[in-house]
């Protein structure tokens, strides 16, 4: 099934929260992928990580950065 982000709020370090259009939140670190993945590295300097745009996805850089509402979804922790 396809996934929509609706929104997302920064927590702390590189946590967000995230909030689907089925109602279905997640907490989701991207500190493990900025650490892994090349194209997130821009998103270690804390300044431009909270700058993330919600589309149906986030996306940071004018879209340059994004991740796959799914991924969020599958590997967040979910929320209440």
């Amino acid at each position: 099934m396809w996934k929509e982000i609706m929104s997302a709020t920064y927590l702390d370090g590189h946590r967000l929260n995230v909030l689907f259009t089925d109602g279905a939140r997640r907490i989701f670190d991207f500190m493990p992928l900025i650490r892994q993945y090349a194209v997130f590295s821009p998103l270690n300097d804390i300044n431009t990580f909270k700058k993330f745009v919600v589309t149906d996805t986030l996306e940071w850089n004018n879209g340059t950065i994004d991740i796959a509402p799914e991924y969020i979804y599958e590997h967040g922790t979910s929320v209440g």
